[in-house]
């Protein structure tokens, strides 16, 4: 069975990596590259792999892919004629993308050895490679950023669904158990007037339930702990009375106060209906309690989007004077959800003479996220983190410190690179502290510096008070 069909030189002139060479010189590396098929779906060359060399794509298209542990994203589309590897064969590194055949592709392939000795005898092959090495970096770390802004995104998106969720449920459920207690108020006008309740009756029994709302109003939260031995007495005087599923009733009476007195009254008032009447005012102590619940939840999620909105700081611009306390303490809400079950610590040694700042706010929120992020990663499910904020003429200074491990000696210098990380392949992309440091420095003209040994790591922010 034959193979591929070889190269042609022909082909090889079609590709701009040799636009500069004689015939000449191209025969030379015409004579250097082997062909190849790839089939639709094939995997041409592997993320994190040793180069296979230097591909020639001579007809079809390829696509290639990020790789981030077990998550996979489309990075581009490779279409003939083209190359592609010159840089890793060039640097003997490893592939930083996946390169899979869309639609049948015919290549050509140099050996790194063979391409790296060549190029390096052809200056204007050489020259090409290295020209295109920034733009692929940038376009790379683009990419890379890109996804540590939609991780950072996610991260709260799901904090903030973490933290909604238990207010929305309390309002859900409350909201059913409204529905109930107006059934029964509904329920009782229809007793009174099926019992044949007498206008002067009706109005004292009014009186009654009004006592009772007076006493549940005025009752505190050490009242309520009392409620459970009222609830026992007033259970057995409901029964006495012949009420029927009398432990319906007995907690909201109880927790409202009333005692057996007030329950005799009542009776004495409502005769047959006098269960509908106790069902009715603990059907309004109850659906007053749920209001409460309803807007304590309310409330809790209304905070909730407002601390995102402060957080992001929507709605207004770029630069934005600030209070940056504010956004340290809406991005500890907005991480709240990673603290919440950890016997973390959060200590705050606030300045509260700090002056306010004309920055980018959302940007610098997306810094103390990174730091905060690490700090909790760092400490896993016990510590404490210390954030300490200060002034002097010129600077503000934010400090984010950790009682952790701290960072090895040998690699507090690669921190802030891109790309590198101390997390388990997959759990980071190496761009959080490269981001952060990019935003405080390039973007705020400050510093962010690490000092970390065995029990302490802490990230240095300094920011000026006035930029020029």
């Amino acid at each position: 069975m034959s193979g591929p069909a070889p190269v042609t030189l022909g082909e090889l002139r079609a590709i701009d990596l040799f636009d500069d060479l004689d015939d000449e010189r191209l025969e030379q590396w015409l004579s250097i590259t082997r062909p190849r098929v790839a089939v639709p779906g094939e995997i041409v060359a592997e993320h994190g792999e040793p180069a296979p060399g230097v591909l020639l794509l001579l007809e079809g298209q390829m696509l290639t892919f990020l790789i981030s542990g077990d998550h996979v994203e489309p990075a581009g589309r490779q279409v003939a004629p083209t190359w592609v590897g010159a840089i890793s064969a060039l640097t003997e590194g490893t592939l930083g993308v996946r390169m899979q055949a869309e639609t049948t592709c015919r290549l050509g392939v140099i050996e790194p050895e063979e391409f790296r000795r060549l190029a390096l005898a052809q200056p204007p092959v050489h020259r090409r490679v290295m020209q295109q090495v920034a733009p692929v970096m940038s376009r790379v770390t683009a990419m890379e950023q890109n996804r540590e802004r939609l991780t950072s995104l996610g991260t709260m998106a799901a904090g903030l669904a973490h933290e909604l969720n238990n207010p929305a449920a309390a309002a859900g459920r409350a909201a059913d158990q409204m529905v109930e207690a107006v059934d029964v108020v509904g329920a009782t006008l229809r007793r009174f007037v099926e019992s044949g309740l007498e206008r002067e009756d009706a109005a004292k029994l009014v009186a009654l339930h009004a006592e009772a709302i007076e006493r549940a109003a005025g009752r505190s939260a050490l009242d309520a702990l009392d409620a459970a031995d009222a609830e026992d007495a007033l259970l057995e005087r409901l029964e006495a009375l012949g009420v029927p599923e009398p432990w319906r009733i007995a907690e909201p009476l109880a927790v409202a106060g009333v005692d057996e007195d007030w329950l005799e009254r009542v009776a004495a008032v409502a005769g047959p209906a006098t269960d509908a009447a106790l069902g009715w005012v603990a059907a309004t102590l109850t659906a007053r309690s749920l209001a409460a619940e309803l807007q304590e939840a309310t409330r809790r999620m209304s905070s909730l989007v407002g601390a995102v909105k402060t957080y992001a700081y929507m709605d207004r611009g770029a630069l934005v004077d600030v209070d940056l306390h504010e956004g340290l303490e809406t991005t500890l809400i907005v991480l709240g959800h990673r603290l919440k079950h950890t016997s973390i610590q959060v200590v705050r040694n606030y300045d509260r003479d700090l002056p306010r700042l004309i920055v980018r706010g959302s940007e610098l929120n997306q810094v103390w996220t990174n730091l905060l992020a690490n700090a909790i990663d760092a400490l896993g499910e016990t510590g404490t983190i210390t954030i300490t904020t200060g002034h002097d003429e010129g600077f503000v200074h934010v400090e984010i410190a950790d009682d952790g491990p701290g960072i090895p000696a040998e690699l507090v210098d690669q921190i802030f690179d891109s790309f590198f990380t101390t997390k388990d392949v997959g759990d980071g992309t190496g761009l959080g502290l490269a981001t952060a440091r990019n935003i405080v420095v390039d973007r705020h003209d400050g510093s962010l510096t690490v000092d970390s040994r065995p029990g302490r790591t802490v990230f240095a922010v300094r920011l000026p008070r006035k930029r020029t």
